[in-house]
């Protein structure tokens, strides 16, 4: 069984768009009483009008109009009842578009607002009017399926009732969700509704919430522990992120061991702005920039990035190492080269007149091996080993340690 685990004083705004299913016994007002037993708080407001499409929130100005009148955390999307069940082509032309179109702007308008789907339920008795929704399971996988396709084809969230939904008619039988129209919730329904969207925003369960409203206190909790279940235990599924760690940055890069240089590509989400440390004392603010390194070595590389609603960091270390055959020629401010002689012989020579001391040839492992120097003077030395595969060479250069990295 699930215990409550309360964040106290958490705070969430949350613009809700959808229509009956939403505005139905003030489904938002549960959730905000739900949220307020365990010190937490929901700013709502609603634009529901009554069997409204994602096509008709998307040409709606009042939809827009409410998105700009906050910085929301949360704007959840919910579209006709029957509509994300119906066939694909369908589907794919009349109904997908729009609800991107929708998520796309809440994110425009507000970087930290996160666009969430409320994924409705299957009717009573599923839908007559065609063959693969004419019963609740069926009419309810299908919007499973669509709310999840909605969301990550726009990089949204799901807050997902009717899985829930689904969970409770399995199991608690006695337990009934829907008004006499068998589509509408009944105040069960959407408490059902609220304590998933709890879970959903906060991350927490709702289990042990003293808000009953109407219900009695053991069918509350049998709702409360559906909502945990379904949604807790899977958040990657329904791509959840707690508004206060919605930021992400990460990045790939590839490397150009001629010249010493790396390019960049980044992938930032929830972001306004990024700060490249390139960690040799450079930094930039370009998107997906190139940068050139004046020396082999190690190199820990930054991305932060930078919003309002949290913002982050990553980094990796990238080993920029000397090609053989001839590193960056003197004029481009290299320190020392390799060249190989012959088989199995390389010259190693420190330019600008810099003194190679300390040699120590070793395998992958850090066992030494044995190897053959021919001092030349003290700027170049001749290098023979007969060891096949990657080798790292140790050695000093005016006293600096030097990490060099080569394949015989």
């Amino acid at each position: 069984m699930f215990t409550g685990m309360t964040k106290a004083q958490d705070e969430a705004s949350v613009l809700f768009i959808g229509n009956s299913y939403t505005y139905f016994n003030n489904m938002p007002s549960i959730l905000s009483d739900i949220a307020t037993s365990f010190g937490n708080t929901i700013n709502h407001s609603s634009q529901t009008p009554g069997g409204a499409t994602f096509s008709g929130h998307a040409g709606n100005t009042a939809t827009y109009t409410a998105m700009n009148s906050e910085d929301w955390d949360y704007v959840v999307l919910q579209g006709q009842s029957q509509e994300p069940s119906f066939p694909y082509g369908q589907v794919n032309t009349q109904t997908l578009p729009y609800a991107m179109q929708l998520a796309d702007s809440a994110q425009a308008i507000s970087t930290c607002s996160q666009a969430m789907f409320f994924m409705t339920w299957g009717r009573q008795n599923g839908d007559p009017q065609w063959d693969s929704i004419n019963t609740f399971d069926k009419m309810n996988e299908r919007l499973r399926l669509a709310y999840l396709r909605f969301a990550d084809s726009s990089n949204a969230s799901v807050s997902p009732v009717g899985v829930t939904w689904k969970y409770v008619r399995d199991n608690h039988p006695n337990i009934n969700l829907y008004t006499g129209d068998g589509s509408h919730p009944s105040y069960a329904g959407s408490y059902l509704a609220a304590c998933t969207f709890y879970a959903s925003i906060f991350h927490s369960s709702p289990v042990g919430s003293t808000f009953n409203g109407g219900l009695n206190a053991s069918e509350a909790l049998l709702l409360q522990e559906a909502a945990s279940l379904c949604v807790l235990d899977s958040i990657q599924t329904w791509r959840l992120k707690h508004h206060d760690s919605l930021s992400q940055v990460s990045f790939t890069y590839e490397i150009d061991t001629v010249n010493l240089s790396v390019s960049f590509d980044e992938n930032i989400n929830y972001v306004d702005s990024i700060l490249w440390d390139f960690g040799d004392g450079n930094t930039s603010a370009l998107s997906n920039p190139s940068h050139s390194y004046n020396d082999p070595g190690e190199y820990t590389v930054e991305l932060i990035g930078y919003s309002s609603c949290s913002g982050d960091t990553t980094s990796q270390n990238i080993l920029i190492e000397t090609p053989i055959g001839g590193m960056k020629q003197q004029d481009s401010g290299a320190n020392y080269c390799i060249k190989k002689m012959s088989e199995n012989k390389y010259n190693l020579s420190g330019l600008n007149h810099k003194a190679i001391d300390k040699i120590e040839v070793l395998d992958v492992i850090g066992r030494s091996i044995k190897a053959n120097f021919e001092v030349l003077n003290l700027h170049s030395v001749n290098i023979g080993f007969t060891h096949k595969g990657q080798v790292l060479i140790h050695f000093q250069l005016d006293g600096v340690p030097q990490l060099l990295r080569i394949y015989n």
